[in-house]
């Protein structure tokens, strides 16, 4: 198990019977960016990963 399993773990046990937007969530991890400017590059990139995730692979 990794680290990140951890918290993704906790997350779902706490939350994982919420429904959320994605503005919600978008918010939420700019939130986070500001208290924590360190983490802004992965935090960008799953955000890009996420809002690409249906384009097709060509």
């Amino acid at each position: 198990m990794y680290f990140t399993d951890r918290g993704l773990e906790e997350l779902l046990s706490r939350r994982g019977d919420e429904e959320v937007s994605l503005a919600w969530l978008a918010n939420r991890m700019q939130e986070f960016v500001d208290l924590n400017p360190e983490f802004e590059v992965p935090i960008e990139r799953l955000a890009t990963w996420l809002a690409r995730l249906d384009e097709d692979s060509d």
